[in-house]
Order: C-alpha cells, then sequence, then structure tokens
C-alpha cells in the first residue's frame, strides 16, 4: 500500500472511509504525508459513525450514542488498498478502511463484515460464491424545479423519452462513458457492457462476475460513488434512487451468483439447462427469505414506488427459468455458467446487505435441502402470489418479526438496522415529496 503514494507523489491528500449502513462513505481526510500513520496505526472514530441515519445524524436511544459514552472503534484499511479519486479535481487517493473493536474483534454493525461473516460460512463446508451485479442508474439534470433527463452534449438537446438498448443514448453522453470506463480501470473495477434503460436518462452497466464476493461488493459500492462523482463533473447528476420519475420503471440492482465446490466446479450445473438440486435448494432458500429480507433489497420510502406490478420490478415471490417477471430467474446458456440471478432489490441498496442477504439465504436453504415450489411459466404479475411487503412500515416490521434474518445477520447489525429505519420513517414522513427526493438524489 505504501508503493502507491511513492509512485504518485502529486497526491496531496486520501481519504479514509468506510460504508455504513445505507452505503453512505463516513471517514476522514488526511494529508498523504500522514498516511503512513493511518496504515500502522490505524484510524479511529465512533462506533456509531457507522450506524447514522441517511441525514447523517445520531439514532435516538442508539446504545451506541450516549448509553456506552459514543466509545471509538479502530478501523483498519482493507485489503483494496489506496485507489485515485478521478472525480475529484486535485490529485486524490481513497483508502477503504473497516471496523474492529479495541480488542480486535470485527465491529458486527459494519455492513462489511456482516458479508465477511456469510462467506466464512460457505469456506466452512469448502464453498465459494461467484458473483456478478447489474447496477442501474439515472443521470439527471437537477439543476430546475423538477427533475430532468440532461442535455445532450453531443446535440444540445434534451430527448424526454424512453431509449431501451439505444446506441444512439449511449453516444449523446459518449465523453461521460469514456471517462467512466477510464475511470473503472483506474479504480480496477471490472466495469463490463452498458446500455441504456427505458426511464428518462437511464442506464444499466455490469460488473463482471469473480470468485471473491466481498470484492464485488467493494466494486459495486466504489461504481456507486465514482458515477455520482463523475457526473457532476460533466455538469449533471447520477442518482441510483429506486424511482425518480413517476410515469417510469425505476433502478435495480440485479444479482448474479453461483457456487463453486473446492474442485472449482459450478454446483449448480448438471449439464443441461435445469440445474441441480442444489441450485434448487438455493432457489428456495432465497425465497423463504425474501419476505422478510425486503427492507435490505428496498431500504428507503422511495424504494417502494418501484415494486408495483407491470413495472418491471418484481412483487411476488416466486423463481422461472428465462422470466424477467419472476423475483428469481434461472439464465439460459450455457450448462458451465448455470446460474441464480436475484432481481428484487433496487440501485439504492447497500451492496455489503444486499450480497449478505442473497448468499446468506441462498447458503440456507443448501444447508436445509428444501425443495422451491414448480418454477412458474408466464406473466408472474398475473398468478396471486404471495407478495413481497409494499410498503416501508411493513418491511421493517417483516424483518425485526423474522425467524429467517437472524441465520444471516448479527443480531448487533439487525438492531441498529431497525432503529436506523423507523427513526428515518418518522423524518422522512415529516418532508414534502420534492424534500424526499432531495435527499435521495444525491445520498443513495
Amino acid at each position: 500500500m505504501k508503493n502507491f503514494l511513492r509512485k504518485n507523489p502529486q497526491v496531496r491528500t486520501i481519504r479514509v472511509a468506510a460504508a455504513d449502513l445505507n452505503a453512505q462513505p463516513r471517514g476522514k481526510r488526511v494529508p498523504s504525508r500522514f498516511a503512513e500513520k493511518v496504515l500502522e496505526d490505524g484510524t479511529r472514530f465512533p462506533l456509531s459513525v457507522l450506524n447514522l441515519d441517511i441525514w447523517g445524524e445520531d439514532i435516538d436511544d442508539s446504545p451506541l450514542v450516549f448509553e456506552s459514552g459514543d466509545r471509538d472503534g479502530i478501523l483498519w484499511p482493507t485489503e483494496r488498498g489506496f485507489l485515485p479519486m478521478p472525480w475529484l479535481e486535485a490529485p486524490t487517493a481513497l483508502l477503504p478502511i473497516w471496523m474492529f473493536r479495541d480488542d480486535g474483534r470485527p465491529f458486527d454493525g459494519d455492513p462489511r463484515h456482516a458479508l465477511r461473516r456469510v462467506i466464512d460460512r460457505y469456506k466452512a463446508q469448502g464453498l465459494t460464491p461467484v458473483v456478478a451485479v447489474e447496477l442501474e442508474f439515472f443521470l439527471i439534470d437537477d439543476s430546475g424545479r423538477n427533475l430532468e433527463v440532461p442535455v445532450s452534449p453531443r446535440s444540445g438537446k434534451r430527448r424526454k423519452a424512453a431509449e431501451t438498448m439505444s446506441i444512439r443514448a449511449l453516444d449523446q453522453f459518449d465523453l461521460f462513458f469514456t471517462d467512466l470506463y477510464d475511470a473503472c480501470e483506474a479504480m480496477d473495477i471490472p466495469a463490463d457492457t452498458a446500455i441504456s434503460e427505458a426511464g428518462l436518462g437511464q442506464f444499466e452497466i455490469n460488473l463482471m462476475h469473480g470468485d471473491d464476493a466481498l470484492r464485488a461488493a467493494d466494486d459495486a459500492w466504489l461504481f456507486k460513488m465514482l458515477v455520482k462523482g463523475l457526473a457532476r463533473r460533466h455538469g449533471f447528476a447520477a442518482s441510483f434512487m429506486a424511482k425518480p420519475y413517476e410515469d417510469y420503471p425505476g433502478s435495480g440492482l440485479h444479482t448474479h451468483f453461483s457456487v463453486l465446490d473446492a474442485q472449482g466446479r459450478n454446483i449448480f450445473d448438471d449439464g443441461g439447462p435445469k440445474g441441480t438440486d442444489t441450485l434448487r435448494h438455493a432457489v428456495q432458500g432465497c425465497l423463504s427469505a425474501m419476505h422478510d429480507s425486503t427492507l435490505i433489497f428496498a431500504p428507503h420510502l422511495n424504494s417502494y414506488d418501484r415494486l408495483v406490478p407491470e413495472s418491471h420490478a418484481p412483487t411476488g415471490i416466486s423463481w422461472a427459468y428465462e422470466n424477467r417477471t419472476s423475483a428469481i430467474r434461472i439464465p439460459s446458456g450455457n450448462p458451465k455458467a448455470r446460474r441464480i440471478e436475484h432481481r428484487v432489490a433496487g440501485g439504492d441498496v447497500n451492496p455489503y446487505l444486499l450480497l449478505t442477504a442473497i448468499l446468506g439465504a441462498a447458503l440456507n436453504g443448501i444447508e436445509d435441502r428444501e425443495e422451491p415450489p414448480e418454477p412458474i411459466t408466464g406473466n408472474a404479475y398475473a398468478q396471486g402470489l404471495r407478495h413481497i411487503p409494499g410498503d416501508w412500515s411493513s418491511a421493517i416490521d417483516a424483518f425485526e418479526k423474522s425467524t429467517v434474518v437472524p441465520r444471516i445477520f448479527s443480531e448487533e447489525l439487525i438492531r441498529n438496522l431497525l432503529l436506523t429505519k423507523r427513526q428515518e420513517v418518522h423524518y422522512m414522513n415529516e418532508l414534502s415529496p420534492a424534500e424526499q427526493v432531495t435527499i435521495y438524489l444525491d445520498t443513495v
């Protein structure tokens, strides 16, 4: 890690940052000449900083604040090391960190540690999840009273229409996407295909699959930070909020995963189109946990505007082969790449909590060896399925009362997240819709 700064003497400051429960980067600015101290001694800030609400306020009645004296944790660099921050004007490096207690134990309220715990469960069984994510986002002109698609830098025009898989739409923002891909390469984020989506100024970029789920979550977290920061350099906003426009589809964050055994074989691959018994067990694990985990997939008030029928977002608990109306889709293609696609989450999620919920649920299913119901065919919206919670408060209640959630998440993280979301419900309900959009646009 020290070599990065020696090879990049132009970097004058660094940011040390960890993800809180809302995936907001929390940390410090440090002059680069003191960076080695951070590497050798770590850095300190209160445990409660990873448990703030969406406005960055302390959580009322949290045991992490006054009850415990708002005590510090110690944060150490993750294995990612220093990364450039291409969205800033001055040469700057980011050092991702995660939180531990003074006695060396991981802080269970850190979402990155939640994912690490699930990965360790896989490792204990000689298994390795392989993960890829697809991130949808909007480019937005938020300079006026109403949100609009940005003016095209090429044509000077504003196209107020859906542009599903339009090459023209990609070309209109070619300079932005060229800079974005260059920045992803500099940050070692494996950005692959980009497409335009059905919303106004909506796009999707896939991140390549890999056998390190913790790194996949890091990539998604860093990518969201990069896209939002780089868009501002280009004169507009980028947002991963679930539903910025009432009349257009929202943004999802779809997760694809398979599982390798100790010999590197995909345990979902049976050589044919259906997949193995283990694939079906993993599907059932995901289905069993889906209702109670909705708070992870839809963590904000705006999230539920996306989860409505006929909106290209799943509302019923179901699985299917090659069917994008179902919550769980088994894509077709080469059996060696047989995998599960989990389609519920919005773009506004915390990637660490998302992968924890999905991979943890799948492993529960693999361990329990229960069979799922028959896969559906046709339009899932028209089949009278059991639905995930349709509003924020119901999702919070389901998460709190669940018996499956504690198999995946620690007691401390569950408590902290519930306190956070109940506080956000209280204060968000005091805001106008325009004020709600303002807070979500730049944060999530």
